[in-house]
């Protein structure tokens, strides 16, 4: 059963930015520290940024400065702001629950494209 349902990648050129949108459900939003994954062609899936429901945020290093993850939780709904985006960043990006398996629910992903 998908409970992650992520949308706003695209293609852009390298220094451009875009804003990733995560929905799922109200009990997954609230009792789970949620985050921002991707996977590479050829590579593993990596976390890039988690956000616990205590307010604390990390970030992979490649990422630091440059991408902001943030939640609202009206909407139960998990963002990441991309800006300076750079062409290893091309990726398919999903959001799932910190420490998510590849035997856990996945949803689709959004695939973005950094290319000149």
């Amino acid at each position: 059963q998908v409970e992650f349902v992520e949308s706003g990648g695209g293609l852009v050129q390298p220094g451009e930015s875009l804003r990733l949108s995560c929905a799922t459900t109200e009990i997954l939003f609230r009792l789970h520290d949620i985050g921002w994954y991707r996977q590479a062609p050829g590579n593993q899936r990596e976390l890039v940024a988690g956000l616990t429901n205590g307010g604390d945020i990390n970030y992979a290093g490649a990422v630091k400065g440059r991408f902001t993850i943030s939640r609202d939780n009206a909407k139960n709904m998990m963002y990441l702001q991309m800006n300076s985006l750079k062409a290893e960043d091309t990726a398919v990006y999903y959001c799932n629950t910190l420490g998510a398996t590849v035997f856990d629910s996945w949803g689709q992903g959004t695939q973005v494209i950094v290319s000149s």
